[in-house]
C-alpha cells in the first residue's frame, strides 16, 4: 500500500454539538462583558463547523473563509488550526500547513490528537524522525482516545524510510492496543508478507478479514499469501471476491493482467 494511501488522518475531528446562537459581529458586540469570552469560543466553533462543511462540498475558497473567521474570533481554538492546516496541505500550501499544525501542538502539547496529526504531516514531508517524536508524545498523553492510530501511523512512517523491524513493532504495540484496528492488522500482514513469514502474515490477513470490511489491497495481499503458501484454492477465492467486489480496482485489474496468457 502507498505511504500516502496508508496513513490515518483523523484530522477533521468530529467537534462539539452544532451551537445555535447567532455569531455575526453586531451581536457579539450586545453581549456581556462577562460572557465574551465563551461567545468568541462558540463563534469560532460555528465558523470551524462551516470550513469543514464547505471543504466536505468542494467549496475551499469558502472554507478558508470561514475558518480564518474562526481565528479571527478565537486565535487559540485547537480544531480550527487543524481543518485549516488540511485545507493548506491539500492546495499543497505546507508550509502554512505545517504552521498550524504546530500551532495546535503549541496550545496543546500534551494532547495525543494534535501531536499525531503533526507526526502524520511531517512524515508526509519526510521529516521521518521528527514525526516519531510526535507520535510518541500522541501515545503518551494518557487521555488519548486511540492510541493505536498513532502507533499505526508510527508503523507506517517506519515503513516509508525502510524501517521493518520498527514498523513491525508499532504495528504489533497498536494492536495489543485495539485487537480490531484494521489498518494495523493489514499492516503487519504486509510487513510479514515481505519479510516471507507467510504463515503469520496468513494470521493477521485473517484477522482483518474478519472484522468484514475488505479491501482492494487486503483481498489482493490474502490471494498473494495464499498463492505463496501453494494453496491455489485459497488464492482463487480471494481472486473471486476481489474481481466480484472491486472490479476496478488497481489490485483487479494487476490479477487479470497476471492471469492473461
Amino acid at each position: 500500500m502507498r505511504f500516502e494511501r496508508a496513513l490515518i488522518f483523523g484530522l477533521l475531528l468530529p467537534l462539539a454539538g452544532c451551537v445555535t446562537t447567532n455569531t455575526d459581529s453586531n451581536s457579539l458586540g450586545k453581549l456581556p462583558q462577562g460572557s465574551k469570552t465563551s461567545q468568541a469560543e462558540s463563534a469560532a466553533q460555528v465558523h470551524t463547523e462551516l470550513g469543514q462543511t464547505y471543504m466536505a462540498n468542494g467549496d475551499l475558497q469558502g472554507a478558508l473563509e470561514k475558518l480564518n473567521m474562526a481565528l479571527k474570533y478565537d486565535p487559540n481554538y485547537v480544531p480550527a488550526h487543524t481543518v485549516i492546516a488540511v485545507l493548506y496541505q491539500r492546495i499543497n500550501n505546507l508550509p502554512l500547513a505545517e504552521l498550524h499544525y504546530r500551532k495546535a501542538v503549541e496550545l496543546e502539547p500534551t494532547k495525543g490528537d494534535p501531536n499525531n496529526n503533526l507526526g502524520v504531516f511531517l512524515c508526509h514531508t519526510g521529516k521521518i524522525a521528527e514525526a516519531q517524536v510526535y507520535f510518541q508524545k500522541a501515545v503518551a498523553d494518557p487521555f488519548y482516545q486511540t492510541p493505536d492510530v498513532a502507533l499505526t501511523n508510527a508503523g507506517v512512517c517506519k515503513l516509508s524510510a525502510h524501517d521493518v523491524a520498527g514498523a513491525e513493532a508499532s504495528f504489533r504495540d497498536a494492536i495489543a492496543h485495539n485487537p480490531n484496528n484494521a489498518d494495523a492488522l493489514f499492516q503487519l500482514a504486509n510487513v510479514l508478507f515481505l519479510n516471507n513469514d507467510t504463515f503469520r502474515a496468513r494470521a493477521f490477513i485473517q484477522r482483518f478479514d474478519a472484522l468484514g470490511a475488505p479491501t482492494p489491497a487486503a483481498l489482493k495481499l490474502g490471494h498473494d499469501i495464499e498463492s505463496r503458501l501453494g494453496n491455489q484454492e485459497g488464492a482463487l477465492t480471494y481472486s473471486k471476491r476481489l474481481q466480484s467486489q472491486f472490479p476496478d480496482s488497481e489490485q483487479a485489474r494487476a490479477l487479470e493482467s497476471t492471469a492473461s496468457p
